[in-house]
């Protein structure tokens, strides 16, 4: 073997111009797919990390059929006092789950005394709100002094769009209209304790405010539970994590669904989009390295018929021939393989010295490039499984050869 490699080695700088030219255009390929999966790879998870952290969780427990009429906020697919004590139970079992918020969303109406608007409110429970979404607090255009206390009795969050339309000032005392789910309608004053910035954007317009508020406001005995948001230890375990949970609460007596994040935000398609263009990046890769490589085994192939011949001849077997053809294509992928990965690393190393600041939504975001071990891994055995299956027709092509026809071409 360490022959097989001397030689293989000693073949590919007998071209030095065209090795290079070849390695050049296969390390070219790696860097492509490492720097663009960086950045790719960086936006997505930036992007997921936003929606999740901020505002919807990595998981959402409902009723059935809440889902599909979640544009009209229904109140009345609420959960029972003994369904959320369930849910609660197993939440708290699950060593996975690092915490949970029970909400009630609705939506309702917001006046000024003079101009009336439309609003969809979250009414939480602040302390397990922060810990299940780390990031809303972040969302705040005020400095909070207590992060599990960012919404007091008696105060709304109102988004910053709202704020300027109805030339609201934080301070200033609002009136909010509501309908329960019996249809009754009430209303109470509220004071707007800070603007809230929107994850989705200018047209979004969801408030928060306190569970016992939303209770008075909608004529409620007990809090009606509509919703609960998750937040899990290990985002990377979130299909594990959802299948399990499923398992235990959505059997068919207890009239309960879950849903990851992705099923209930139409931002999952964009990360979507963003995984079918690192794969296209990889199949940019994969042809690269495919014509490369079986350009200059070929190329070496009939340069080299005499050789070929000339072993053949003094006892080389045809698996030896193969062997040593395969051996140089190996060769070649390793060497562009490290080359490439050594620049492209090296690339996004210096973009994480200066960060890349984008909007998302209304939310700035500071994007730092980086590629998971697993994804530079798996480059490395594409390059390498490609660039023996490149050598393959060549190598078979030179073991195949009859030593008189070769001896021929000296």
């Amino acid at each position: 073997m360490r022959n097989l490699i001397k030689i293989a080695v000693r073949n590919l700088f007998r071209y030095k111009r065209r090795t290079l030219l070849t390695s050049s255009l296969i390390a070219f390929g790696v860097i492509l797919v490492i720097v663009f999966g960086g950045l790719a790879i960086s936006f997505k998870t930036q992007m997921i990390g936003t929606l999740t952290n901020t505002a919807l969780g990595d998981l959402q427990i409902h009723r059935k059929g809440y889902v599909e009429s979640i544009d009209n906020l229904p109140l009345n697919l609420i959960m029972t006092g003994k369904e959320l004590a369930e849910v609660e139970d197993v939440l708290k079992q699950d060593a996975s789950v690092a915490a949970y918020s029970p909400r009630i969303k609705f939506g309702a109406m917001i006046s000024n005394y003079a101009q009336t608007s439309n609003i969809r409110l979250s009414a939480v429970y602040p302390e397990m709100e922060n810990r299940t979404c780390p990031g809303l607090v972040g969302r705040i255009k005020s400095n909070v002094s207590n992060p599990d206390q960012f919404i007091r009795p008696g105060e709304l969050l109102v988004p910053d769009n709202l704020m300027k339309g109805l030339g609201l000032k934080v301070g200033d005392e609002i009136v909010l209209v509501a309908t329960n789910k019996d249809g009754s309608v009430n209303g109470i004053p509220v004071r707007i304790g800070a603007i809230i910035e929107s994850v989705l954007g200018p047209g979004g317009k969801d408030g928060y405010m306190r569970i016992d508020d939303a209770k008075t406001l909608l004529r409620m005995d007990e809090a009606e539970i509509v919703e609960v948001a998750v937040h899990l230890k290990d985002f990377d375990r979130l299909v594990a994590v959802f299948k399990t949970l499923k398992e235990k609460m959505t059997t068919p007596e207890s009239g309960l669904e879950i849903h990851t994040w992705e099923q209930l935000s139409p931002f999952a398609s964009i990360a979507r989009i963003v995984d079918l263009l690192i794969l296209v990046v990889k199949f940019i890769l994969i042809s690269i390295v495919m014509v490369s490589i079986l350009n200059i085994m070929t190329m070496s192939v009939y340069e080299r018929i005499g050789e070929i011949g000339t072993i053949a001849a003094i006892g080389t077997r045809p698996g030896r021939i193969l062997s040593m053809f395969l051996m140089e294509g190996f060769a070649m992928g390793l060497m562009s393989t490290a080359v490439g990965l050594i620049i492209g690393l090296g690339l996004l190393w210096l973009m994480n010295l200066t960060p890349i600041d984008f909007t998302f939504g209304m939310m700035q975001v500071s994007l730092a490039p980086r590629i998971p071990q697993g994804e530079v891994i798996l480059v490395t055995i594409i390059v390498m499984f490609v660039s023996i299956f490149a050598s393959l027709q060549p190598a078979y092509k030179a073991s195949k050869m009859e030593p008189v026809d070769e001896l021929g071409h000296v």
